[in-house]
């Protein structure tokens, strides 16, 4: 079983990369953050006619989030569970952003594996209210994470979630170190996460780290290999046993008109 996570920046944008994406590397199950798009503008028939079935949680313009299944694969429709945490944006009378999609996916009407897709708030500019609200919903998801390991259910959290972990998951610690993706407290509610027993796929078959998901557009970062780790698979103890391979889709960075993520996988058996 493959399971991907791509922040693909905009999804009409990259309508072109994403298909070549998924016809070449076919994960049964591809999380998408940074749809940008509302669910009545998402083109899911563009992905339907690829073989997937399409959930959206969008929002206009901004965030967004995607759960596809692979249904030549013989997986059903993601049967939804929860959408949204709970928790409105940094701004006055803002509402919930669209960062939060849970579902249960199944092959064949075997077992389902939850499946959790996010993407979590940048956190810029520190100090501030982004930055508070980041480290808010980062309580909120912990909470939620603790309630679906109580369920006993075979799961994985991927996504976007703008935290770098270790000073080896980043080109330069000096160049990152006043950005809210690697301040003390980002990184502390992240590794609050694996203590409550979660799998990061990646450190686990990279110990030593220096796998890059992401490079800004400017500064000529890609053509420099100025990169850092933010998209993350958590496993938890049920899938973590089950874990083959885990992998950064690298070149597909590198094509036109790409995202600045990459995307990232994991290969579990059974």
């Amino acid at each position: 079983m493959k399971i991907a996570t791509f922040n693909i920046n905009g999804v009409k944008a990259r309508l072109p990369r994403l298909k070549e994406w998924l016809a070449e590397t076919r994960p049964a199950v591809a999380c998408l953050q940074e749809i940008k798009s509302q669910d009545e503008g998402f083109p899911s028939d563009e992905f339907e006619a690829l073989g997937y079935h399409v959930l959206t949680h969008g929002q206009k313009a901004f965030n967004g989030v995607a759960i596809f299944t692979d249904r030549q694969a013989g997986y059903d429709p993601p049967i939804e569970i929860q959408r949204g945490l709970g928790i409105d944006g940094p701004k006055e009378g803002e509402g919930e952003q669209a960062r939060y999609l849970e579902v249960d996916v199944r092959k064949e009407g075997g077992d389902p594996t939850r499946i959790v897709c996010i993407y979590l708030p940048n956190g810029n500019p520190h100090p501030g209210p982004k930055f508070d609200y980041k480290l808010a919903w980062m309580n909120k998801l912990r909470a939620r994470m603790a309630a679906i390991w109580a369920e006993e259910v075979p799961a994985a959290v991927l996504g976007d979630f703008n935290v770098i972990p270790e000073d080896d998951d980043t080109f330069s610690v000096k160049a990152m170190s006043s950005d809210a993706l690697m301040q003390p407290e980002s990184r502390a509610a992240y590794a609050r996460l694996l203590a409550d027993g979660w799998t990061d796929a990646m450190r686990t078959l990279n110990p030593r780290g220096g796998v890059w998901t992401y490079w800004d557009y400017q500064a000529g970062a890609w053509q420099r290999d100025h990169g850092f780790r933010i998209d993350h698979i958590l496993l938890s103890p049920e899938l973590a046993d089950r874990l083959q391979a885990v992998g950064v889709d690298r070149d597909h960075r590198g094509r036109e008109k790409a995202s600045d993520h990459a995307p990232v996988w994991v290969s579990l058996r059974g």
